[in-house]
């Protein structure tokens, strides 16, 4: 009889081919604008250069997933915020 892991992960986040719900929306978005662009062009070479395109991109948004900190964007917001005073000189 099989045994199958129960996936306990899902609640920290969705993923559909190894990449996240907004980076596979990011990928769906290329592979439909190059299939326009196929549609309209009938070049062999625009043809091989939007595939080429579309499993580079694959690759890079899939190494992303695998490690994050590579292009880590830093926060905007502190992690509290504090009325404490920080520094000692009265500006008033």
């Amino acid at each position: 009889m099989k045994k199958y892991e129960v996936y306990r992960n899902i609640r920290k986040q969705a993923m559909i081919m190894g990449l996240s719900l907004s980076l596979f929306a990011l990928q769906m978005v290329s592979v439909i604008g190059s299939l326009l662009i196929i549609i309209f062009s009938f070049s062999l070479g625009v043809i091989v250069a939007l595939l080429l395109f579309n499993a580079l991109l694959f690759g890079v948004l899939a190494q992303w997933v695998k490690n994050p900190h590579i292009l880590a964007i830093q926060k905007v917001f502190p992690r509290t915020i504090s009325n404490k005073r920080l520094s000692p000189f009265s500006y008033a």
